[in-house]
């Protein structure tokens, strides 16, 4: 959970990109060891070297109920080798099985890299703890290939099942793509003013799956999509494979990419910077309600909005490209 040294040490950043939770100094002696998923434990020589800096150290991450550390076990042995009676603390508000998945990231993203056994235990044991996590954001979050996890996921028979995968980027797919989609469709029936959203959580599929069928619905078709080539509904992959979606209905930006540049202390510390952040991040929260937004909005409006979004659409394909002008003179080929 340490870090080599504080130069080459990334600044953490939670849910929040302006600086995260507040930064507190605790008392060393208040705070107590982990789960870490280090299998042999601590490592002394790594604790020596973190004591041979000078320079302070990050704060350490700290379950807020608990008090036990969850990233920075090693900084912590350090500064109270060096004597120090207090230590920079950010808190962490969730349940056990959240603050061991960000100790698996947190040492996955910085510091004294994990062992092979420990990214596979850490594996099986969030695929234990979060069984609708796919197969890719679980190798994300330990430093494993998806490959690896999915092998772990057939091969133990502890891992509870689940009918859907949560992705990288927060969306649900269902295993089955047409019992989602059949559900969505009773939903509908039963309830037509739920909101997409509602309907979408209700039936384990995503907002963009739960639109189309309504669509579907509206003009008398089926809510499965036939298929040329298969006489059975369409049976979505169960790794990550990609929501059905209407050409009307775009998907949101990466958010995988937007929490990489928001650990970027040359973004986030220029004004500039910060408003480029802000920017990115209100299309992120905007793009997670736009089903919703798309069925709300009212008939008379629909073509300025079209000319709007179509607007905006072409000033960040301008930013885009000058970027991309910039980079060539920058780095020429």
């Amino acid at each position: 959970m340490g870090l080599l040294a504080h130069s080459v040490m990334p600044t953490i950043i939670d849910d929040h990109w302006d600086g995260g939770p507040e930064i507190v100094p605790v008392p060393i002696m208040q705070i107590l060891p982990g789960d870490s998923p280090r299998l042999k434990g601590e490592d002394k020589v790594h604790v020596l070297r973190l004591a041979a800096i000078e320079s302070p150290l990050p704060p350490i991450l700290v379950d807020r109920r608990t008090m036990r550390v969850i990233d920075g076990i090693h900084r912590l042995m350090a500064a109270s080798l060096k004597g120090l009676k207090v230590i920079d603390v950010r808190f962490f508000d969730g349940s056990r099985e959240e603050a061991f998945l960000r100790a698996v990231e947190a040492n996955v993203e910085h510091g004294l890299p994990l062992s092979q056994a420990d990214r596979t235990a850490a594996a099986l044991r969030i695929l234990k703890s979060h069984p609708a996590m796919s197969d890719r954001a679980i190798a994300k979050s330990t430093g494993l290939g998806a490959r690896a996890v999915a092998e772990l996921r057939r091969s133990c028979d502890s891992v509870p099942p689940s009918n859907f995968r949560v992705g990288r980027d927060g969306k649900v797919r269902p295993l089955n793509g047409a019992t989602g989609r059949l559900r969505v469709a009773e939903l509908i029936r039963e309830n037509p003013e739920a909101s997409l959203r509602q309907v979408a959580r209700s039936a384990g599929v995503s907002p963009a799956t739960a639109l189309d069928v309504r669509r579907r619905l509206e003009r008398g078709d089926e809510p499965v999509p036939c298929q040329k080539n298969t006489a059975s509904a369409a049976v979505e992959s169960p790794r990550d494979s990609l929501p059905v979606q209407t050409p009307s209905v775009v998907g949101p930006p990466s958010t995988v990419t937007l929490e990489k540049l928001m650990r970027d202390p040359s973004l986030r510390q220029s004004e500039l910077g910060r408003r480029l952040l802000r920017m990115f991040k209100e299309n992120v929260l905007g793009a997670k309600d736009m089903t919703d937004i798309c069925a709300s909005v009212p008939s008379h409006c629909i073509e300025l909005i079209i000319q709007l979004s179509r607007q905006n659409s072409q000033i960040w394909e301008d930013f885009a490209h000058e970027l991309n002008r910039r980079a060539r003179i920058v780095s020429p080929e």
